[in-house]
């Protein structure tokens, strides 16, 4: 029987019989790797060691440590996104960074990882909490399924930003409220859809693969340092798994620090780390260009924290013009676009590499959790967006899919 397990108390429960541990923290999936090792790994990377990628796989190749089967159509092309070195971006003195660009998934993001394993292991209707890359990634995946897909996104969200996920054709509803506690209410109430947020076990099982690819990349060396943004914690939390997992199995010649970039105006897992504190507390956190990683409470957060505390790692707080600065760099530099939300991590490399955490020495894999083309100007059809109080989103829901 599949089992889940908190990573705090070490609880373990049947898969279904919990969204969250009773000590309040966030499950994931049992595996065990002790008998793992890299498949066909010859054919799908670069020369030994060299860091290089050709993304000619998908996630898939790590089927036998999923807790899901290959799908087809769209799930089936996620992963497998390039690794390269940029040394146009690289700091006097500083490491190596190798760009893992995660926004040629099928919908641009990571969150297609997560959404590939969650689809293929769910029957009947999905749903997620987001404004952004997961509420696109879910209703995506869902068309591709014949699914039906129920979207919650905040009442501040962009027409622009709707008209993309609109298009898939899923009920989509616009909150009134206090949408920060949509995330709970999806674990407490019955919506009638089985909800893929940002930690779901599935969804985290699924975004662990991006660390496979990057350590198969480098075996049998590793990387001395993963850097990524950080907003609820699930995709930290993806990448710690892998690296357990991985060392279980003896494919890490050295577990890879973990290093998470937050935007200044929203950093509560960064303040926590710099307080020397195991929890992480609520914010007050003020408007900023990253809106993908602005998650002033994050449900993940003590996890991501751990993550940081295990490896020897650190969390980075990038300010507002920096990460704006660095948005264009990548661009004109490495010809890379991204969202601000994105380069807040090669930021934090160049702030790491200047107060000396990080040197010539070493290698750096950085990644881009999302394309910057997506966000432009749209003219498609938004009338299908249902307001609503959030109060009223479990009628509403179950009205809509009768």
């Amino acid at each position: 029987m599949e089992r889940l397990a908190c990573y705090d108390c070490g609880e373990t429960y049947a898969f279904g019989d919990a969204a969250r541990c009773r000590c309040g923290e966030p499950l994931w999936f049992e595996t065990d790797t002790t008998e793992f090792d890299w498949p066909d790994a010859s054919e799908a990377s670069g020369p030994t060691g060299s860091g290089v990628s050709l993304g000619r796989d998908t996630l898939w190749r790590y089927e036998s440590v999923l807790p899901a089967t290959e799908p087809t159509g769209l799930a089936a092309a996620a992963g497998g996104t390039p690794l390269f070195r940029a040394p146009s971006i690289e700091p006097a003195d500083g490491p190596r960074i190798h760009l893992k660009v995660e926004g040629v998934n099928p919908t641009g993001s990571f969150k297609d990882r997560g959404t590939a394993v969650g689809i293929c292991r769910i029957d009947g209707p999905v749903g997620t909490v987001s404004h952004g890359n997961m509420a696109l990634s879910v209703a995506a995946h869902a068309a591709a399924a014949d699914r039906e897909a129920v979207v919650l996104v905040a009442e501040d969200t962009p027409d622009s930003r709707l008209a993309m996920i609109a298009q898939h054709d899923p009920h989509l509803f616009r909150v009134r409220g206090d949408y920060g506690r949509l995330y709970d209410d999806t674990l407490d109430g019955d919506l009638g859809a089985a909800f893929l947020n940002s930690d779901a076990p599935l969804r985290v099982a699924g975004q662990k693969t991006v660390a496979y690819e990057i350590c198969e990349a480098f075996a049998p060396d590793a990387p001395d340092a993963i850097v990524l943004p950080v907003s609820s914690g699930g995709q930290a939390s993806g990448v710690w798994k892998a690296l357990r997992e991985l060392d279980a199995a003896g494919l890490l010649s050295s577990v890879p620090r973990i290093y998470l970039a937050q935007a200044a105006r929203c950093d509560p897992i960064a303040r926590a780390y710099r307080r020397g504190d195991s929890c992480v507390e609520p914010v007050e956190g003020e408007p900023t260009v990253a809106v993908s990683i602005n998650n002033a409470d994050p449900p993940s957060g003590n996890r991501a924290l751990a993550a940081v505390t295990e490896t020897d790692g650190g969390v980075v707080s990038v300010a507002e013009e920096t990460m704006i600065a660095e948005t264009e760099r990548l661009a004109a530099d490495a010809g890379v676009s991204v969202e601000p939300s994105c380069a807040v991590a090669t930021a934090a490399v160049r702030e790491l590499a200047a107060s000396g955490e990080l040197d010539a020495a070493d290698d750096v894999a950085v990644i881009l959790t999302g394309s910057g083309y997506k966000y432009g100007a749209s003219e498609a059809d938004t009338s299908s967006v249902r307001e609503v109080d959030r109060a009223d989103v479990p009628a509403a829901v179950r009205d809509a899919m009768r």
